[in-house]
């Protein structure tokens, strides 16, 4: 499954640029430190952190997209910063547990 396909049958709203890319499992977390020792290259990084930080933390693990939940509004920094470095970031208003719920059910399990 691609970013694409995910934003197609799950609704994520993509607020940056991006290539398209596979996604081989999913992190939850909004712990910096848990997302740089724990997730894997080509995990879908779900969180409700939206400061800059997180931008770095994604490139360093090669996270396939950051995906903010619960309908938190991401400072346009985070954005410009994500943008130059083709890092996906999608968004959508429900929670962290029902995103994983849908995203279970679509054969994505953390890796």
């Amino acid at each position: 499954m691609t970013t694409k396909d995910l934003i197609e049958s799950t609704g994520l709203t993509p607020l940056t640029e991006f290539e398209p890319r596979n996604v081989d499992g999913v992190f939850v977390s909004d712990m910096l430190s848990d997302v740089m020792a724990g997730a894997k290259s080509g995990n879908l990084w779900i969180t409700v952190q939206t400061h800059k930080n997180i931008v770095p933390a994604a490139n360093l693990v090669d996270a396939a997209a950051i995906v903010i939940t619960s309908g938190k509004k991401v400072p346009q920094d985070t954005l410009e910063l994500a943008n130059q470095h083709d890092i996906a970031i999608l968004w959508t208003e429900i929670s962290t547990f029902e995103l994983v719920g849908k995203l279970y059910s679509l054969g994505l399990v953390t890796k």
